[in-house]
């Protein structure tokens, strides 16, 4: 990720202060939100997944931890040393979307073969999240040269991935006992608009500070929240259950 910025201390410090603080926001909700059902069960020894759930695990907590590093740096005005790890923040990317494509398969194919109905629904849910990640990510690459629309689809891309941290808390606490694979498709609803929460405090410090909301936030939000709302709708038609057959073929 590569960020022109200036001294520390110019104007805009405080903005870049701001991003930093959102980024460790970020990093503490996948944390908290992935504790019960992960990092918990990891530490006592009784979670028991396949390597490709760890390494999945493992890439995506690292992207909240590269962005707090790359906000931070920006916000030191050491924006060379930024823009030496943009490569790394590529790589790791691609390895998301790749990992998070073989887990989305995956896990549905798993929810499929213990008799879940709504387990080929609900691949919609992992799929296009990963789509809507890569798109964000890319749009922000393209813009590299771009600070203003570069940081903020980086910022966005990063909201989008917070959805499944939030749902984990809502699984604890609202899903019927005994409970296995995925929840079904509405279920996926009400974690995302509250993860989207993260993106107003985003939209409110770019009214205060200039006076407009950026157009990244303004057409990102709207393709999210409709993203989040059209699952439902859609996981249920037939030419999208005939597409995750044909996904799901893939892997076997």
């Amino acid at each position: 990720m590569a960020v022109v910025a200036e001294e520390a201390g110019y104007p805009g410090a405080g903005t870049h202060r701001f991003y930093v603080t959102m980024a460790a926001i970020f990093a503490a909700v996948a944390f908290v939100g992935f504790a019960p059902s992960y990092w918990v069960p990891m530490v006592s020894g009784s979670l028991n997944v396949a390597p490709l759930f760890h390494i999945h695990g493992a890439i995506f907590f690292a992207w909240t931890l590269f962005l707090l590093l790359q906000t931070s740096l920006v916000a030191g005005g050491r924006t060379i040393r930024h823009r030496e790890l943009g490569m790394a923040g590529i790589a790791l990317a691609t390895a998301m979307v790749l990992v998070g494509l073989a887990v989305a398969v995956r896990s549905m194919n798993d929810g499929v073969a213990l008799g879940v109905g709504h387990a080929r629904a609900f691949s919609l849910v992992s799929l296009s999240g990963i789509a809507f990640f890569a798109v964000a990510f890319g749009y922000a690459v393209a813009n590299v040269t771009r600070p203003e629309v570069h940081k903020r689809a980086m910022m966005l891309a990063s909201v989008s991935l917070l959805q499944p941290a939030v749902g984990r808390w809502f699984a604890l606490f609202v899903a019927p006992p005994g409970a296995i694979g995925p929840p079904p498709v509405p279920a996926s609803v009400a974690p995302g608009l509250v993860s989207d929460l993260l993106l107003i405090a985003l939209v409110v410090h770019d009214w205060r500070t200039r006076g407009r909301v950026h157009r990244v936030y303004v057409l990102g939000g709207i393709v999210l929240v409709a993203l989040q709302l059209l699952r439902v709708p859609l996981s249920a038609t037939p030419a999208w259950l005939a597409m995750a057959d044909w996904i799901a073929g893939l892997a076997r």
